[in-house]
């Protein structure tokens, strides 16, 4: 059930404080960075030397600078980058710093422009790449700062949830399996259930509130409101509780019932007073392709030049564990059904095939086995850091892979697929995807369907950057790899 619609009201004193500390530390951290930016900027391009504006008389760019500053700010500011159900989850915080920035530059290249200023390309060049670098840095370590606080409880909402059993269980599980997203489960108010506690999915119990009609006696005991089922409201109760919570603190949120749905295919609009939520068709052509398959090779391309002499040493050792073959070669099922051979480094004994049928009956995929003595003393290091999975970057660049996407599956794992599971065969399989980041081989079969769908689904260029940057911290914290 995704919270697909929020309307904010304002909080209790205490909540406020809480959020408002989270945009606080933001802004001020933004400033420092946009300061710190522009600074090196002017330090780059000119050092020591002293230089005007040409076109603003005798201002230097000191001013300028701080005129620049203030216009990246306020864009900012604009683009919503300090909106509180920004922070912790989703790709939209990062969108609307690259869109501020996006715009800053805009806005300075028109009035310079406008009024014939000669200002120095070099130094705006300087200053946009490396602010925009540094503000995407500082909110990421925002954001994991964060989610470890919400983890632990802090900085999260205090949620009232009113539905069915089903519905309630159903929505406070998907809080509860993300506390990065700022929600807690503090009552519940279900429907057609008279005793005072209501038992959640995950065996706790939590104070059941029979009657809502009465909102002023939730004051100071919940933060929000959520609906997580509308077929059990009807809209005149639905709008009274909006009437009753105008000037109070307490939120409000409306559950949709569409799942497995994000932001880049979801469209509001209203008409009439109608709120509608279009949702696009999944798309598996267009421009964004073009930009991921351009990303694919600019990346791999400098990836294996950089990696070169990583690939040199990995291959020495392998070769001199077992004098075996240095590559592993598999047919593997890519984007439409076509098979394709992907390469490896061989993290296992030369004889790995032949000895496949003493596994069959673990009850697990084979490569879910944590102590496969089938690996080799190389092998198991290589597939700790996941430097086995290298070589595929020569099958992104050929195009039979991509940097991001669903797992590369076997063909008799294919010939397992219900109907459904077919759609991870409608994008290219990826180096990287959401299982790597998600606890690899600690995922369970379902679980990494599960999300390898949603990615099919929903997947955005921006969504494959910030998996690339977790794939490198789940690579150095090594969970899961086995």
């Amino acid at each position: 059930m995704d919270l697909a619609y929020s309307v904010d009201v304002k909080r209790d004193m205490g909540h406020a404080s809480r959020s408002q500390t989270i945009s606080l530390l933001a802004g001020t951290l933004d400033l420092i960075v946009v300061v710190m930016a522009i600074l090196l900027a002017d330090f780059l391009r000119f050092g020591s030397e002293d230089k005007s504006v040409s076109g603003l008389g005798a201002t230097d760019y000191s001013l300028f600078s701080v005129a620049l500053g203030f216009v990246w700010v306020i864009s900012l500011v604009l683009s919503g980058a300090y909106r509180r159900e920004l922070f912790g989850v989703g790709v939209e915080e990062f969108r609307s710093i690259a869109w501020a920035t996006f715009w800053a530059f805009g806005a300075t290249a028109m009035v310079s422009l406008l009024f014939k200023l000669d200002i120095a390309r070099g130094y705006l060049a300087i200053a946009f790449p490396l602010g925009l670098a540094l503000l995407l840095t500082e909110r990421a370590l925002v954001r994991h700062w964060l989610v470890r606080r919400r983890a632990t409880g802090q900085f999260a909402d205090r949620a009232l949830i009113l539905g069915t059993p089903v519905e309630v269980r159903y929505a406070a599980d998907a809080l509860a399996r993300n506390p990065a997203a700022g929600y807690r489960t503090s009552l519940v108010s279900v429907i057609g259930h008279d005793e005072r506690t209501f038992t959640l999915g995950d065996g706790s119990e939590v104070d059941n509130v029979d009657d809502i009609t009465n909102l002023a006696a939730l004051y100071g005991s919940v933060d929000v409101l959520i609906i997580a089922g509308q077929s059990a409201i009807s809209r005149k109760e639905l709008r009274r509780i909006g009437w009753q919570l105008e000037g109070t603190n307490i939120g409000l949120a409306l559950a949709s019932s569409m799942t497995d749905v994000a932001g880049p295919r979801i469209h509001r609009r209203t008409i009439e007073g109608l709120p509608l939520m279009s949702v696009e068709a999944p798309s598996y052509s267009g421009t964004k392709f073009i930009v991921k398959r351009t990303l694919d090779v600019l990346l791999s391309g400098t990836a294996l030049i950089v990696l070169s002499p990583v690939f040199l040493i990995v291959a020495l050792l392998i070769y001199l564990e077992d004098r075996g073959p240095i590559f592993f070669r598999q047919v593997r099922v890519g984007v439409n059904g076509r098979l394709f051979r992907i390469w490896k480094f061989r993290s296992m004994s030369t004889d790995a095939e032949k000895r496949l049928g003493e596994f069959e009956g673990a009850g697990l995929p084979v490569w879910k086995l944590k102590e496969d003595p089938r690996v080799t003393r190389v092998g198991k290091f290589i597939r700790t850091y996941s430097l086995d999975e290298l070589p595929q970057l020569f099958d992104v660049l050929i195009g039979t892979m991509s940097l991001v996407g669903p797992r590369p599956q076997q063909p008799s794992e294919v010939e397992t697929y219900a109907a459904h599971m077919h759609r991870r065969l409608n994008v290219k399989p990826g180096i990287t995807g959401p299982w790597q980041v998600s606890g690899r081989s600690n995922l369970t079969w379902d679980q990494t369907i599960q999300k390898d769908l949603y990615y099919v689904e929903n997947w955005s260029v921006v969504g494959d950057l910030i998996i690339m940057l977790k794939t490198v911290r789940a690579v150095l914290a090594r969970d899961g790899a086995y």
